[in-house]
């Protein structure tokens, strides 16, 4: 199945059942930032998408923002937390070890940047489930690590809402 079917099918739950928006909103941003799961879960097309039912007044832009940051600072912390129990087992293990470049690059970038590539690391693709379990492996202090995950989500979660949300409204302006 394509990502253009799952998103769709997706939407389509959401505009059908609107009271389990927020959860799915929720669940999406978890599994965007939670390492490997997001190498599983088209949820950046979706959580587009979603915007795009905000901007249709279909379900409310604050509290689906709300859901999606929470989403993204859970499971953020979650692989900062296996990073920092589990350190290199984790990153030596499967499906990992099948993406050793995407690892040495989220480890550079966490050398590289710190605490700032905690909070820059959130907007770079695949690197954004990454640098929070190399952040954990190497043992940043996890109020550090919190001060960039927990700032940077709500950036994250407006990014991805807002295309759709004011881009609906935009062009209503416009050409409605």
């Amino acid at each position: 199945m394509s990502i253009q079917e799952i998103t769709h099918i997706v939407m389509e739950f959401i505009k059908n059942h609107q009271i389990w928006a927020l959860p799915i909103i929720f669940l999406l941003a978890f599994g965007e930032s939670l390492a490997i799961i997001s190498l599983l879960i088209p949820a950046t097309a979706i959580l587009l998408a979603a915007g795009a039912l905000v901007g249709a007044d279909l379900i409310p832009f604050v509290p689906t923002l709300l859901a999606a940051t929470f989403g993204a600072i859970f499971g953020d912390l979650i692989s900062f937390w296996l990073g920092k129990h589990y350190h290199q087992k984790i990153i030596r293990s499967w499906p990992l070890n099948k993406h050793p470049k995407m690892v040495y690059r989220a480890e550079q970038f966490f050398i590289r940047y710190g605490l700032a590539g905690v909070f820059i690391g959130r907007f770079f693709g695949p690197l954004r489930a990454f640098v929070p379990l190399v952040a954990g492996a190497m043992h940043m202090p996890t109020i550090k690590f919190n001060i960039g995950n927990i700032t940077s989500a709500p950036i994250w979660a407006f990014a991805m809402l807002a295309p759709g949300a004011f881009g609906v409204k935009w062009l209503e302006t416009f050409f409605g």
